[in-house]
């Protein structure tokens, strides 16, 4: 059974910085694309971030492009987000996801592209 489990998410201030992670179990981040989303409250799910097979490239949303980072760790079997001088419209719950399919180059942005999905961590910004 495949899980994916997010961390990190907490309250912190504009401007300040969070790193959320993902952890995987029943299967690896090495051989799938992955992605962030988030979705605030009375809102749809957004795409935020996502990388193709091995996170050589990466592809953002407007939103968050040159604040948000995304990253593998293969050792670890960890996915990460690193996101840099936060605003108070990030606020949202964020997900990691694991592509449904095997794309070397491709980098996938639409839910429906991603199979597995974690359960959620709250980023909440204050102004």
């Amino acid at each position: 059974q495949v899980q994916l489990v997010e961390s990190g998410g907490g309250l912190v201030q504009a401007g300040e910085s969070l790193r959320l992670s993902c952890a995987i179990s029943g299967r690896t981040f090495s051989d799938r694309a992955i992605g962030w989303f988030r979705q605030a409250p009375g809102k749809e799910r957004e795409f935020v971030a996502a990388c193709n097979r091995g996170c050589g490239s990466t592809y953002y949303s407007d939103s968050v492009k040159d604040r948000f980072t995304i990253s593998i760790d293969n050792a670890k079997g960890t996915a990460s987000l690193q996101m840099n001088s936060l605003k108070p419209e990030d606020t949202a719950v964020y997900y990691c996801a694991r592509a449904r399919s095997q794309y070397d180059y491709y980098i996938p942005r639409r839910p429906d592209e991603f199979e597995y999905w974690g359960r959620g961590t709250q980023v909440t910004v204050s102004s």
